[in-house]
């Protein structure tokens, strides 16, 4: 629960701008993390000290349910000249560490990220008339902190959110987000650490799909070149109702030929995925994706996770050789040290849940597998396909629940466990899939039908080790489609 008021007494006002005219006993009593992101705020608005502010009623390291202590909002007059109409800016207060004194987040101290490393951003479109700021941006901004924190999945320029609904809940055909670097808010170095700017903005459907199939620093810079559909600053219109698609028709061509050169960045999804062993009863105590202590259930270990956050991050690198972190107790320099350990042991860990350690679980090759997967995630399997593995990358499916992940992988990728001779693999709950082009071409043909899953749409199909069938019910059909792996999406 929040509330709506100006940054002023009673709760922390803003502070006076650092210098010499900031008394030094104001800024002592001041959280300095907190001090340091109103300082940037101060520099971009000095004419408004004390902006509206939401601010979380029962803080959340108090028990309260809102993350972010505060959201500032200010109004920012644009340039009329540049195309920037006026508009609403949203800062949050609490991504980042303000406090220092581990009540929120763990100091790793001055050289790493502050927290998770950065705070959120949001442009929203003024209109005519409005004298304050709506409030709804602040909510949406909490929601996506919630899964920030409950995940511990951080985001980056370039990254997309499915939302799947009106930003403000209106009818709005604004329903998804991609996120991008702040055209204004500089880094922040705190005592706690370095702070960033990632901010909001709103896109249709079909630019998310666009996001997904080709990738996301893409699409941010077709929108800079539409000024009612973001322009240079990416503010958001929720009254814009054409894509930049329909705007200018020719953006698609762009967008075409880039996933026809590039392929796509996406290199995996959080979704509600599982896979069984078809290869032995599922009773069997040796299979290595349920080792665990006792009857506690299965979960990635610490190691995996790390690993497979460094296979999603790599994955936005778009020029990056495409390398799966490797499987054993050493780590390759290069592939963590801009990657501050994870504070769990795994995602949405709890202290039922047994980790085992990762040298202990042995890699396993499977003769038959069946993968579950959810219908958004099922929708994207040609985009792994085409966009992915034709490519020679790599794409994983990561459980929301943490237990487990679902890793594609191509012949040109290097690290992986899975291979030609033995094209599943599992190490503990993390399954490899390794597909060859001419398997991925003849999924392809044979997945056309799925591409565009109408409502109630339920989809099969069946991967045994060769030989072996797919097949695939639609619509009430059944489609044959090719050797390879059973599925269920819906």
């Amino acid at each position: 629960m929040a509330e709506l008021r100006p940054s002023v007494a009673p709760g922390p006002a803003a502070p006076p701008a650092s210098g010499p005219s900031a008394p030094p006993a104001f800024a002592s009593l001041f959280p300095p993390g907190l001090h340091a992101i109103y300082g940037e705020c101060r520099r971009l608005y000095p004419d408004q000290p004390n902006p509206l502010q939401v601010t979380a009623i029962v803080k959340y390291w108090l028990g309260g349910p809102d993350p972010l202590d505060y959201v500032s909002m200010y109004r920012n007059m644009g340039s009329p000249s540049a195309n920037i109409p006026e508009h609403w800016h949203y800062i949050s207060f609490g991504l980042s560490d303000l406090y220092g004194d581990n009540r929120v987040h763990e100091f790793t101290g001055t050289d790493g990220p502050s927290g998770f490393g950065f705070e959120l951003t949001f442009r929203l479109k003024r209109e005519t008339g409005e004298s304050a700021p709506p409030t709804w941006p602040a909510e949406l901004m909490q929601g996506l902190a919630r899964y920030v924190f409950q995940s511990e999945n951080t985001f980056c320029s370039g990254d997309h959110v499915s939302w799947h609904s009106p930003l403000d809940n209106s009818e709005s055909r604004i329903q998804h987000m991609l996120l991008t670097e702040d055209p204004q808010m500089q880094p922040v170095r705190t005592p706690f650490g370095v702070v960033t700017f990632l901010q909001i903005v709103g896109v249709c459907t079909e630019e998310l799909h666009s996001a997904q199939q080709w990738n996301g620093q893409g699409i941010l810079e077709l929108l800079r070149t539409v000024p009612i559909a973001g322009g240079p600053w990416l503010i958001t219109d929720m009254r814009r109702g054409e894509t930049i698609f329909e705007i200018d028709p020719h953006l698609q061509e762009r967008v075409d030929k880039g996933i026809e050169t590039d392929g796509s960045n996406l290199s995996g999804v959080s979704a509600k995925c599982a896979w069984d062993d078809l290869s032995r009863p599922p009773e069997d105590e040796e299979d290595s994706r349920s080792i665990c202590l006792g009857t506690q259930p299965r979960r990635l270990s610490g190691k995996d996770t790390e690993q497979i956050r460094e296979t999603l991050r790599r994955g936005l690198e778009i020029n990056s050789k495409p390398v799966l972190p490797p499987i054993n107790s050493q780590r390759q320099n290069g592939l963590t040290h801009d990657r501050a350990p994870s504070r769990k042991d795994s995602l949405g860990s709890d202290s039922s849940t047994a980790i085992i350690p990762h040298e202990l679980i042995r890699t396993r090759q499977l003769e038959s597998v069946h993968l579950k997967f959810n219908q958004e995630s099922g929708a994207l399997i040609p985009l792994c396909l085409r966009g992915r593995l034709l490519h020679g990358r790599h794409f994983t499916y990561k459980s929301i629940t943490g237990d487990m992940a679902i890793t594609f992988v191509s012949t040109g990728v290097e690290g992986a466990f899975a291979t030609e001779e033995h094209p599943y693999a599992a190490h503990g709950p993390w399954l490899q899939i390794l597909l060859t082009e001419e398997f991925v071409e003849k999924m392809l043909e044979d997945l056309e039908d799925l591409t565009s899953p109408e409502e109630g749409l339920t989809s099969s199909w069946k991967v045994p080790s060769p030989p072996m069938t797919i097949s695939a019910q639609a619509a009430g059909r059944r489609i044959f489609l090719a050797p390879g792996i059973h599925g269920v999406v819906g």
